[in-house]
């Protein structure tokens, strides 16, 4: 597993970490592992955009699906 090293934390920024994980039972490490690991999990709205046009391309869904399913809902709920 790797080692990443943060010079010039701000002191409050230190502080407020620390306070965190505190209130979390964690150590500052374990804490700061998760926002990490949570921050890589999380799409960016690029990567999002990316994975919702490669997932559509093999699609067999037209425009006019859409349309037709979301006049369906619509109806359903009248």
């Amino acid at each position: 597993m790797a080692t990443i090293h943060v010079r010039d934390v701000p002191d409050d920024t230190l502080r407020t970490l620390k306070t965190r994980a505190a209130r979390t039972g964690q150590s500052l490490q374990s804490y700061v592992l998760q926002l990490l690991a949570s921050e890589a999990a999380t799409l960016t709205p690029a990567e999002a955009a990316h994975e919702a046009r490669a997932i559509a391309s093999r699609a067999q869904v037209t425009a006019d699906d859409v349309t037709d399913a979301l006049r369906d809902l619509r109806e359903a709920r009248a």
